[in-house]
Parts: C-alpha cells; structure tokens; sequence
C-alpha cells in the first residue's frame, strides 16, 4: 500500500471532474443526494470543473462499468458512498478490481477503531475489522468524523477518490485531505467567487434586472443563480491566468451587479443568510426580538436559533396554535378573531402587541396562516398566510398567497417573516 510521502505531484492545466454517488436509497428517492451539490460547490472554489455527475446503486459491476466510463472523460473522479461494514457496502471492492490489485490489511486504521471504541466501552466487530482492509494500491485518508477512512488511487494522469457516504464525513475529508492533494496535483486558472444574497423576489424578476449586465459580461465572467425558498444568492465568478485581472474584474463587475439592483433585495453578502444578517442588524442596534407563530409553528424561531450567539437578542416565543393561546397568552381580543379570523391583519398585530408585552422584547415577528393541505375556504384558500413585525411604536404586516404544499407553506412563510424582520430593522 502507498504511504502519503509516496505521492509525486505532476502538475496539469486540467481539473476536469466526475462525481460518483453510490447507494440504492439514492435511487428510489429514500435519500436525497446533497453530497453532489457540496462537493461540486466545494470544487468550484478551487477552479475546477465538474464535468457530469452520475448516481448508482450499491452493485459490484455498475460501478466498475461507471469508473470507466467517468475516468474516460475526467482527470479526477470523486465518489461517496458503499464505504460501510455491511455487506452491501461493496466499492471497496469494485475499486480493488477496477484496479486489478489485491487487499491489505492497514494496522492504523485498526488502531484507531480500537482507540475510538475504547472511548465507547464497545469492542470491536468483525464487521468493523473488515474496514481496515484496503486496496493494495490506495492512499489512505484519515477520517477524523467516522470509522471508514477515505482512499486516494493514483494512476498515470488519473485521480480517483473514494469517500464514506455520510455528508459531514465526506465535507471533512474533501476540506482536510481531498482539496489540498487536488490543487498540489493538479492547476487550474487562478478564479474568485463573490456572492450577493437577495430576499423579496424570485430569479426571473433578478433576471429582469441584469439582463443587460448578463449579456455584457466578458468570457472570463460568469453569473450563477442560486435560488433557495425565498431568496436567491447571485454568484460572479472571475477566471483567468493572471491573479491581478481576476481581482480588478472581480471587484468591478461586482459593485456594477450589485448598483442595478433595488437596495432592499439585497440582504447580506457570501455566506450571509437571512438569520445571520438579522443577528447583526440586533445586536448593533441593542434590541431583543421574540416571536409569535401559529402557521409556522416554531420554525421562525427555529431559523432564528440556528445562529450562535441568538441568546444575546432572542428572549422566546409563543407558539399559539389554537385560539385559546393567542387569547390567554397574547391577550388577542375574542372579538378580533370573531369579526376577522385567525388569519388576517387585525389578528397578528395584536399578536406581535402581545409577544412584545408578555416576553418583555423590543420587537416581535408574528404568522399565522393556513398551511394545508386542508383548512382553507374561497376567502381564505390554502396558503394564505399574514405575518407582521412590530416594535410599539409602528407595525408592519404583509400577507401572502402561497401554494398547497403544506411544508413548503411553513417554510416560505417563515424565510418571508425574516426577510419582512429585516426590512422592519433595517428602515426599508
């Protein structure tokens, strides 16, 4: 077996790649393959091209038929998947005579399992054991978040990666092990992304907007859309061999996208997301924030946790679900919810009135709303769904008219609630 010194770089101008996702839950739908996305994210980022993507099941020779063909067409070949103890974890296997090469037995991936089960108080399986036999020709790679190492396979001016299947274990090899080989092995044209993230309109609007802009943009220059559940990030990337043009167009093109575009869609930059930006936006104006959900049922708040540190300015929420809540808790008046109904402008200022009174915060979000798939009638169809921000001294409401997925409901109506909360604190 290769030991890491062994590895000789042979500089390329290529750094074409094929992505390989390997699990049959994959192809009937029972898990979703975000570990293509990540990496193919990840590979951008050092300038390499991803050149196709190809997902199979756990099955000896469709993978060695599908290593063929990827290595056929790319210099790098990246696979995540079938690495496990069980006996349908078979592309170790595949791998080994793909290569036409033996098994050995790797003594410290053996010791580490030993030393990780020691801390667990488990002894070790024989199932287990079988993870610490490699193909004789692979380049191991320490897996710092699970038992499965990865492997690097080397051969003439081919790279081929296997990874274990479990995203946080494949996003820590690709960081640590996978991307720092890559670009010592291989390349690419120097290249620099920036990222613009904008909230309150979809693509097609975005596109509208820079149109012009689009069809000027010189070769070197490209402009992705990256849409999400009520936002889009707009990604510039620069490529070119000279690392001074790359910066200089970079930075121009960027401040040109970014004047075209109304100040109010854009919320945050690179990896900001709308809770991150709220964050900011509180603790530099010294506010608490709390919140009052019906339709979206905690999951506002959920976003709103999600960021490290909400503690300092998130104080609580109240999850009135039912009437009698938004009544003994909120303090939302029986004739309000007679006259208008649970879903309507004149319920959820009174919620927002009462989260900010009864938790003690400086400003308050509220939603309520039909989610589906039932609840609705033809003045309040599925989907309909009010939300308001207010500090005492002024609320804001919006209403919205979304689709019949219930989930999709929630989760619109709660990224709409942040983007009108950062509106709200914003002055826009």
């Amino acid at each position: 077996m290769k030991t890491r010194s062994s590895l000789i770089p042979h500089p390329s101008s290529l750094m074409l790649v094929h992505i390989i996702t390997i699990g049959d839950e994959l192809l009937i739908g029972q898990i979703i393959d975000t570990n293509s996305a990540k990496m193919a994210q990840m590979l951008l980022e050092i300038g390499a091209k991803v050149t196709g993507r190809t997902a199979i099941g756990d099955v000896h020779d469709d993978i060695v038929n599908t290593l063929r063909m990827a290595t056929s067409q790319a210099d790098i070949v990246l696979i995540t998947g079938g690495l496990g103890p069980t006996k349908d974890d078979v592309t170790k296997k595949a791998l080994a005579d793909f290569y036409d090469t033996g098994f050995v037995f790797h003594q410290p991936t053996l010791d580490r399992l030993n030393q990780i089960l020691d801390r667990l108080g488990r002894p070790i399986t024989e199932a287990l054991r079988t993870q610490c036999f490699m193909p004789q020709n692979a380049v191991v790679l320490t897996n710092k978040m699970g038992t499965a190492p990865g492997m690097w396979f080397e051969e003439g001016d081919k790279v081929v990666v296997s990874m274990p299947g479990v995203p946080f274990e494949m996003e820590y090899l690709m960081q640590h092990e996978v991307l720092p080989r890559l670009q010592a092995r291989f390349h690419a044209l120097p290249a620099a992304h920036r990222t613009l993230l904008t909230a309150g309109e979809g693509e097609s609007v975005l596109a509208e907007y820079l149109k012009d802009f689009e069809e000027t943009l010189p070769q070197q220059v490209k402009l992705a859309y990256l849409p999400s559940i009520a936002r889009v990030r707009l990604r510039l990337t620069v490529s070119d061999a000279d690392p001074a043009f790359v910066e200089k167009t970079l930075n121009e093109k960027f401040r040109e996208m970014e004047g075209l575009l109304p100040p109010d869609l854009i919320a945050g930059y690179d990896d900001d997301s709308l809770e991150t930006v709220i964050a900011r936006i509180l603790q530099a104006q010294n506010r608490t924030l709390s919140t009052a959900e019906s339709c979206t049922g905690g999951y506002l708040a959920h976003l709103i946790t999600s960021v490290p540190g909400s503690s300092a300015y998130f104080l609580g929420s109240v999850i009135s679900y039912a009437n009698a809540v938004k009544m003994n808790q909120l303090g939302v008046k029986e004739a309000t919810l007679q006259e208008y109904g649970a879903v309507s402008d004149q319920t959820v200022r009174e919620m927002v009135a009462g989260a900010n009174r009864l938790l003690g915060t400086d400003v308050a979000v509220a939603t309520s709303g039909i989610a589906g798939p039932d609840g609705g009638t033809p003045e309040k169809p599925v989907g309909t769904v009010w939300m308001a921000v207010g500090d005492g001294q002024r609320t804001v409401t919006r209403k919205l008219q979304l689709s019949r997925n219930r989930l999709i409901n929630i989760q619109y109506s709660a990224y709409h609630a942040l983007n009108l909360l950062r509106l709200f604190l914003s002055g826009k």
